[in-house]
């Protein structure tokens, strides 16, 4: 494009439809009496959405390598708008949940091929500088989410949550013909190995949800996991089979490639702590309104805006690896102090190591994405920023299930105020020392943090 900052506000545009997604959380009690649902039920509205969009995650990559990503996106903003119509239009909760679905499908076809898009509106030598911009973007719609969230549903009831974001998606859609489409190579598209791929993601996303609900036998759990498993090795034995499967095998026997994705996962999980446990020490302990309280949880989205940027300088003058290694520190470094917080500790204390976590996850996300995207070839560009997203998606999904079992097993025996505070601090201390620990150890592996480019056994080349 001769003018790519319009091309980045059009493809971040799109890309805000799932972190605004957030604003649903604000909702939920709302949702809950319109639909006289019990208040385990209601969690089904967060399982259908991620569950879909999950495992759909690098089967829509794929598709976007294969037939367009401004194409794919502008199906899935389509498929988006009427999903969130459907959504606040739907007259009973299984209508409701089936729209979710619809809109997990939109989500998974839109978001996948955002950073591909993105970096395809610059120069080769600025992708980082693009990834940044997008980052950035996703960054913003989450911190502006929650506030958005409340004053919708104070204005016009829980459907305007779902109805704001039509008119965002069809204005991203009837902008996104000013986005470049490229001719592309005629490749075949492996359906058999989409459906297994899909299958292995949508039965490992699941086993991790069932684990942390109590109403769900524990054997399910391992069930699916052990299914999970079954059906990942059935596709790496088709994917070594054909031509053109929708990500390589092979891609992951390089651990100079495999641990920075674990450990991306791995600080997603981590970091999650502070929107699932952080509000309620917050309200409960330090007494905050919720408008503080909203106020305080976006200075990790802030600290987010500053990291994009800075991860861009970073990766220029110190490299990729070394970039991901200060973000994943500052994560960890961010987290486990608030594993010592209790009454006294000012809020401002709580506020500003929170901007730390979060200046962490900016230069992670940025750096990390820049090392996926440049491994694969530059065909394979969707199948990268849709795997960047979906280790992501499966940090958040299983930090639910491990922190809830953490805060639970740290406040075991108390049933009171100081058990929810012991709580919060053991599921703090474990989760921020353990990713330093990981981080830790990593270092024993030669070679893993050095800049020297990474060129995976199997992968093949650019034309």
């Amino acid at each position: 494009m001769t003018r790519p900052a319009l091309g980045l506000v059009i493809v971040g545009l799109g890309a805000s439809l799932a972190p605004l997604d957030i604003a649903v959380n604000v909702a939920l009690p709302a949702i809950t009496g319109h639909f006289r649902l019990a208040l385990a039920d209601v969690q089904w509205l967060v399982i259908c959405y991620v569950l879909v969009y999950g495992s759909l995650m690098l089967v829509a990559g794929k598709l976007g390598d294969l037939f367009g990503h401004r194409l794919v996106f502008q199906i899935g903003l389509a498929i988006s708008a009427v999903g969130c119509a459907a959504c606040a239009a739907a007259p009973d909760w299984p209508l409701f949940l089936w729209a979710r679905a619809v809109q997990g499908v939109g989500t998974a076809l839109a978001l996948a091929c955002t950073p591909a898009l993105a970096t395809s509106l610059f120069p080769e030598s600025e992708r980082t500088k693009a990834l940044a911009g997008f980052a950035s973007s996703m960054a913003l719609a989450a911190a502006v989410g929650p506030f958005l969230g409340g004053i919708l549903v104070e204005l016009w009831g829980w459907p305007a949550v779902y109805w704001v974001r039509v008119p965002i998606a069809l204005t991203a859609l009837a902008l996104s013909v000013l986005l470049p489409s490229p001719k592309l190579e005629a490749r075949p598209f492996d359906a058999p190995g989409a459906l297994l791929l899909a299958a292995t993601m949508s039965s490992l996303l699941l086993s991790l949800v069932f684990s942390q609900r109590r109403e769900v036998p524990g054997l399910w759990a391992l069930l699916l996991f052990a299914v999970s498993l079954g059906l990942l090795l059935a596709y790496v034995r088709r994917a070594n089979r054909v031509a053109e499967p929708i990500i390589r095998p092979a891609l992951f026997a390089d651990p100079r490639f495999t641990i920075p994705n674990v450990l991306n996962a791995l600080a997603n999980l981590a970091g999650f702590s502070i929107l699932l446990l952080t509000p309620y020490y917050l309200v409960n302990v330090l007494k905050l309104t919720a408008l503080g309280t909203g106020i305080v949880l976006a200075m990790a989205f802030a600290g987010s805006l500053m990291g994009a940027p800075l991860s861009a300088f970073l990766v220029k003058r110190i490299g990729q690896r070394p970039t991901v290694f200060a973000g994943v520190a500052c994560v960890g470094l961010g987290l486990l102090p608030l594993g010592f917080t209790d009454l006294q500790t000012p809020v401002l204390v709580v506020a500003a190591l929170l901007v730390l976590e979060g200046i962490g996850q900016g230069l992670l996300t940025v750096a990390y994405t820049d090392i996926v995207t440049a491994t694969l070839p530059p065909r394979d560009r969707g199948v990268a920023g849709s795997l960047s997203l979906l280790t992501r998606t499966i940090g958040i999904v299983a930090g639910a299930s491990v922190l809830t079992a953490l805060h639970a097993r740290g406040a075991e025996g108390i049933w009171n105020m100081a058990g929810f505070l012991a709580g919060y601090r053991f599921a703090f201390v474990t989760a921020g020392g353990g990713l330093l620990a990981v981080l830790l150890l990593s270092l024993l592996w030669p070679g893993l943090w050095s800049s020297r480019p990474l060129t995976p056994p199997g992968a093949p080349r650019a034309r």
